[in-house]
C-alpha cells in the first residue's frame, strides 16, 4: 500500500505503481478530501505528455530548446502582438518577462525586431520563416500525438473525450492567453 503525503494524491506514485505492480498488488489510495483534484492532475498530465513528446521530436528535427511558453509567444506575436508591451498584455506576463522571452526566441531565431516604418524608435516584432516552420512542425507532431493516442484508446473514445471537455470547456476563453495563464499556474517563466 502506497500512501501520499500532505497535500498529495496517488497521482505521485504513478510512476511507481505499474513498476511494483508487475510482482505485487499495489494499493494507492487517496487519504480522505485529497482525491479531488485526480481528474485535474490527470488532465494537466496528458497535456504534458503530449508537449514532452512535441518537444522531444522538435529537438531531434532541429528545434532543441523549444518550451511551450515560446510557442504561444510565436502564436501571439503572429496574430499581432508585435511589441514587448502588447505580448506582455497578451500572455498576461509583465513587459519584463515579454523581453525575456523575445531575447529567447531572438536567440533560437525565432523572430526578428525590425524597424516601425512611422516610428523609428518602435521595434515591430516579425516571427521568421524558421519560427513558422517550427510553428507548423510542432503542430503536425501534435497532430501524430493525437494519432497514436487513438490507436491506443480507439478513436471514438478519443473522440468521446474531445467532445466532453469542448463541452466542458466551452464557457472558457481558447486562446493564447488561457495558455500563457496556465504556463504561470505551472510556474513557468518565459525566457
Amino acid at each position: 500500500m502506497l500512501v501520499h503525503g500532505f497535500p498529495e494524491t496517488w497521482w505521485v506514485f504513478h510512476k511507481l505503481i505499474p513498476l511494483l505492480s508487475e510482482h505485487h498488488r499495489v494499493f494507492a489510495p487517496d487519504l480522505r478530501g485529497f482525491g479531488g483534484a485526480e481528474l485535474a492532475l490527470l488532465l494537466l498530465g496528458g497535456f504534458q505528455s503530449m508537449v514532452d513528446d512535441v518537444h522531444g521530436e522538435l529537438a531531434h528535427r532541429g528545434h532543441p530548446g523549444v518550451r511551450a511558453s515560446h510557442e504561444f509567444a510565436l502564436r501571439a506575436i503572429d496574430e499581432g502582438a508585435d511589441t514587448a508591451s502588447e505580448l506582455g498584455r497578451r500572455l498576461s506576463v509583465s513587459k519584463q518577462g515579454a523581453a525575456r522571452t523575445i531575447a529567447a526566441l531572438e536567440k533560437l531565431g525565432y523572430v526578428e525586431r525590425e524597424p516601425d516604418s512611422s516610428d523609428g524608435r518602435l521595434k515591430r516584432l516579425r516571427v521568421t520563416d524558421r519560427g513558422h516552420d517550427m510553428m507548423t512542425l510542432g503542430a503536425s507532431l501534435f497532430d501524430d500525438v493525437r494519432e497514436r493516442w487513438a490507436a491506443q484508446m480507439g478513436p471514438e473514445q478519443l473522440e468521446s473525450l474531445e467532445a466532453h471537455l469542448a463541452g466542458l470547456a466551452a464557457s472558457r476563453p481558447s486562446s493564447v492567453e488561457a495558455a500563457a495563464r496556465l504556463n504561470e499556474d505551472l510556474g513557468e517563466t518565459p525566457e
